[in-house]
C-alpha cells in the first residue's frame, strides 16, 4: 500500500512524465563496464612496470 497522499502521487507523476525522464535507455551492460576496468587496470599496470623498469627497480 503506497503511504504517498495523492498529491504527492501527482508530483511523483508529473515528475516521471517530464521530458528529462522519459526519454528510453539503453539496457546497462555489466560486461562492457567490467572490460573497460580491466583494460584500464593492465594499462596503468604495463605504465608502472614500464617506469620501474626504465628506472631500474625491476
Amino acid at each position: 500500500m503506497s503511504q504517498l497522499t495523492p498529491e504527492d502521487r501527482d508530483r511523483v507523476q508529473r515528475y516521471l512524465n517530464s521530458p528529462t525522464n522519459a526519454g528510453e535507455r539503453k539496457p546497462f551492460r555489466v560486461w562492457l563496464l567490467l572490460g573497460i576496468i580491466w583494460g584500464v587496470m593492465v594499462l596503468f599496470g604495463l605504465a608502472s612496470y614500464l617506469i620501474a623498469w626504465r628506472v631500474g627497480v625491476v
